[in-house]
């Protein structure tokens, strides 16, 4: 079979669904209280305890509010909202039964969070032939089953099937077609696109990249003398391309986060607060894995896009917000600032507890390209 010059890459592929959980913690916590049903509330800290929301309903989310988020910034934005401690361990059993529900029709299902996962359906276990099909049953099934709404993506890849299960929250279902798969991306706005945060859409509007089909002009020289090895990340998927496999056994082999600032840090005290508000993230993040570490790096980017990383590895795992803060800070006080403005802090943790060898997974080759959803 002939393909279209560009398309070729595109239809050898696999049938991909992304299965993301609406607006999740919140949702079970307005499920399990119907006083909460209807309402602005925010899982995290709260804000006298200089929280982080971990979790917004839809209602909190109309008045700006959104994950990562100071706890006080939220209460600001909406002094009405309810705020509610996190019960990971009640997410964690809500997020296997959902696990579960997925591997009745394929075992190649991959986490990425208590929220969402990866299902390669190419071959499933039902032989249903559309993907799309599959989608539905799952997401009627998680209803039936939890009296919660998830939104579904299918496509061709991971970065579409994700970039599809955005387009229609909460409940939705969008599926990309592999012929629709380059004119979807070539018209998406560049701050869609799931990896590009918000400064460095902004970077890109500076440099006149906009929309995807402004980034595929964009040659892998260019845009990784821009934005380094992510550079060529970005020139994959403004053609569509997305080789990354579903991995059913992956095994987590670090947890982190990190804060791109819009505007660069020069007050030290404000770093230290932002320093702070990421531990924080990264403790709730261990929390839900069930999991500490031994290994503390704390990255650093100065304005001028020059990076360095700090390392501390301890005797004896960790995953308590005060430990996490002491030793990120005090690797911090070590760097010689030399007057330079931040862009960007992050903190992440590895060598796990319960790290273990990850399981190869061989995907099977189709010859079959004439894939339908």
């Amino acid at each position: 079979m002939e393909l279209p010059l560009g398309q070729e890459s595109v239809a050898r592929t696999r049938k991909i669904i992304h299965v993301d959980m609406d607006a999740f913690y919140a949702s079970v916590e307005q499920r399990d209280n119907p006083s909460y049903q209807g309402k602005a509330l925010v899982v995290g800290g709260s804000p006298n305890q200089r929280g982080v929301v971990a979790a917004a309903s839809y209602e909190a989310r109309k008045f700006g509010i959104h994950s990562a988020m100071p706890s006080v910034t939220a209460f600001t934005k909406c002094p009405e909202l309810i705020f509610v401690r996190p019960r990971f361990d009640v997410y964690r059993d809500i997020s296997t039964s959902i696990h579960a529900i997925s591997k009745r029709y394929t075992d190649l299902v991959e986490g990425v969070a208590l929220d969402e996962a990866y299902l390669d359906v190419t071959e499933n276990k039902q032989n249903i032939t559309y993907a799309s099909t599959i989608a539905r049953y799952i997401k009627t099934a998680i209803f039936q089953e939890t009296q919660l709404t998830a939104t579904a993506g299918v496509s061709i890849n991971k970065f579409l099937a994700k970039m599809a299960s955005g387009q229609k929250k909460p409940n939705g279902l969008t599926v990309i077609l592999p012929e629709d798969a380059i004119a979807f991306v070539e018209q998406l706005p560049i701050e869609k696109f799931h990896g590009i945060g918000e400064v460095t859409a902004a970077k890109m509007h500076s440099l006149g990249i906009h929309t995807g089909a402004d980034l595929k002009e964009r040659s892998l020289t260019e845009l990784t003398h821009h934005f380094g090895k992510a550079g060529q990340y970005y020139y994959k998927i403004a053609r569509a391309e997305d080789d990354r496999p579903v991995e059913a056994n992956r095994v987590r082999k670090s947890i982190g986060a990190e804060t791109s600032f819009a505007q660069d840090l020069s007050d030290v005290g404000q770093m230290s607060q932002e320093l702070e508000q990421i531990a924080q993230i990264v403790e709730q993040r261990l929390e839900q894995h069930e999991t500490r570490g031994r290994t503390l790096t704390l990255k650093v980017k100065f304005s001028d896009y020059h990076q360095i990383t700090r390392s501390k590895t301890m005797l004896a795992p960790i995953s308590e917000l005060s430990t996490i803060f002491e030793i990120a800070k005090a690797l911090f006080e070590s760097i010689d600032l030399e007057n330079r403005s931040i862009r960007l802090l992050g903190i992440s943790l590895s060598n796990l507890d319960n790290a273990k060898q990850t399981q190869a997974i061989q995907l099977p080759l189709f010859q079959n390209w004439n894939i339908v959803f």
